[in-house]
């Protein structure tokens, strides 16, 4: 019974360790770094979006910057124009132009993509100083674009895969070895390298990114990288000593029958400090306590899937949200990857015990996924909630997981394909979902990372027609909109092409996944063979 199930992880977890040997400082977030004048700064909407700030690098020392605060604010004249005034004379931004993202009209699409991997590329040694909220890393690193001006966990598995077509072998190595050293440094990957992403994860890639480097570039791979893999799976199932039936601890859920399976989680219960204002607003448009929305909305933006209808209890409502309530298909499907190869890694190393373990494991949520993340009834794959025994009502483009990692039987396969033809397949690609609420990660929109799992997905299980006609029709919504403004977005409409929205910023520019991924599908879809034209179609 949905009563008898208890969530035993506490509200806020302190913030530990957040220091890294590359810096001589104890890293604090924002929010500790700056204090009131961060409060002052987000609740009084100084700038527009809120992540503006938390990125702004400090022109001195924060004892200076604050002093000089509270001595301003003392003034009678102290308003909004003077605070924006003061935040402009002490901090700046080190985020890439605008024009960066822009080709020469008649550039070809390829090279433009090729050329904006330097672009994109960030130089630790080059950075901004310590002060600033980006965490360090060893190595050069990839940035999706825009506003997002920081590495970020599963954006770099998509970016990966264009680098390899773009022959930046070495940029896809240095990726791999980033998120390493973070999950050295910090038990985990963290949603993006700032301090105030360290309470959550992202979609746990890093095993598919080992397995592509071994394949590709790197036949110790697996091995060199085993610690990390470990360590990552530690994160993921903490608290499963003693965890007993029916109850949750973090990232875990433990089943009434035993069985473990995973949910996202972040380790605060506060506003996000990159979305202050924005979370304020939506814990404050409802009745629920706000600690609950909070807390809910961090564990959406772990998901990557910040927001979407697959989230929301009433399917339309942002301040509905129960993303801890919810077993993702995709999330385990993911988890169960890194158990096989964490298998298939001991099994290199002669630890025949250890590879037993861990091949245990993948059976165990093999077969876990199939019962609770499969509805025989109504032939699809979905997310359990798992204080309800069910499925949440959502049909969603990360149904196509089990496909693209190859645990779907051939039956299962072809009632996906049936079901993402049938409910996500529009004009211009796959939507997110088949609901419109306003959420970016719903309909009108499609996103590159959906389209390649599907698309790849399929063709593991012989449905090539479908993954041509999703692929070429993706193809040809990014030339469109190409040949319109000379660069690639993060999201399409699918529907129209007309400029996406939804969500709580503007559609960004750059963009690292939609480059890597429409780079791969070129080459496994060569543009004699697809790019049909679609006006008519967007008309």
């Amino acid at each position: 019974m949905p009563g008898h199930h208890q969530d035993s992880s506490a509200c806020v977890k302190p913030l530990e360790n957040l220091a890294t040997p590359l810096e001589a400082h104890i890293t604090l977030p924002p929010n500790l770094l700056w204090g009131e004048l961060f409060y002052a700064i987000q609740e009084r909407q100084i700038f527009t979006d809120s992540k503006t700030f938390v990125d702004l690098v400090p022109c001195s020392e924060p004892e200076t910057i604050l002093d000089e605060y509270h001595r301003i604010k003392a003034d009678p004249g102290f308003d909004d124009a003077v605070l924006k005034t003061f935040v402009e004379t002490h901090f700046a931004s080190d985020a890439l132009p605008d024009e960066v993202y822009c080709a020469e009209p008649g550039r070809a699409i390829e090279t433009h993509i090729d050329a904006l991997w330097s672009a994109l590329t960030r130089h630790p040694r080059r950075e901004a100083p310590p002060l600033a909220s980006r965490l360090r890393l060893r190595y050069p690193y990839l940035i999706p674009g825009g506003r997002f001006n920081e590495i970020y966990y599963w954006d770099s598995y998509f970016i990966m895969l264009g680098m390899e077509e773009s022959g930046r072998h070495d940029l896809a190595c240095n990726l791999v070895h980033n998120l390493a050293h973070l999950i050295r440094e910090y038990g985990h990957v963290p949603n993006g390298n700032r301090t105030y992403y360290l309470t959550r994860s992202q979609p746990p890639m890093f095993s598919s990114m080992v397995k592509r480097l071994a394949e590709q570039h790197d036949h110790h791979a697996y091995q060199r990288f085993l610690p990390e893999m470990e360590r990552e799976y530690a994160y993921w199932m903490d608290g499963e000593e003693g965890l007993a039936p029916g109850h949750a601890h973090r990232r875990l859920v433990r089943l009434d029958d035993g069985t473990l399976l995973n949910r996202y989680w972040d380790d605060l219960c506060i506003p996000r400090q990159e979305a202050h204002h924005e979370d304020v607003g939506t814990a404050e448009t409802g009745s629920r306590p706000h600690i609950d929305v909070w807390r809910n909305l961090r564990a959406g933006a772990e998901s990557g899937w910040d927001y979407s209808s697959r989230w929301l209890a009433d399917g339309a409502v942002l301040n509905t949200i129960r993303t801890t309530d919810i077993l993702p298909v995709d999330l385990n499907t993911l988890l169960h990857h890194l158990e096989a190869t964490l298998a298939h890694a001991h099994a290199l190393n002669g630890q025949h015990d250890r590879a037993d373990h861990y091949r245990k494991r993948a059976d165990a949520r093999h077969e876990a996924i199939h019962t609770y993340c499969w509805d025989e009834a109504q032939a699809r794959f979905g997310d359990y909630l798992w204080q309800e025994d069910a499925l949440t009502g959502s049909i969603h483009g990360a149904i196509a997981f089990p496909l693209y990692y190859g645990i779907a039987t051939p039956r299962q396969a072809e009632l996906t394909a049936r079901l993402l033809e049938r409910e996500l397949l529009q004009a211009g690609g796959l939507a997110a979902t088949n609901r419109r609420t306003g959420q970016q990660w719903d309909a009108p929109n499609g996103w590159a990372p959906l389209q390649w799992v599907a698309i790849n997905g399929l063709r593991d299980y012989g449905e090539h027609a479908l993954a041509r006609t999703i692929a070429e029709r993706w193809i040809a919504t990014n030339l469109q909109r190409y040949t319109q403004e000379h660069k690639l977005l993060e999201k399409y409409d699918v529907f129209t092409n007309r400029h996406a929205g939804g969500g709580e910023y503007p559609a960004q520019d750059g963009f690292g996944w939609t480059n890597g991924v429409l780079r791969k599908l070129m080459a496994l879809y060569p543009r004699s063979e697809s790019a049909p034209d679609l006006s008519s179609a967007f008309a």
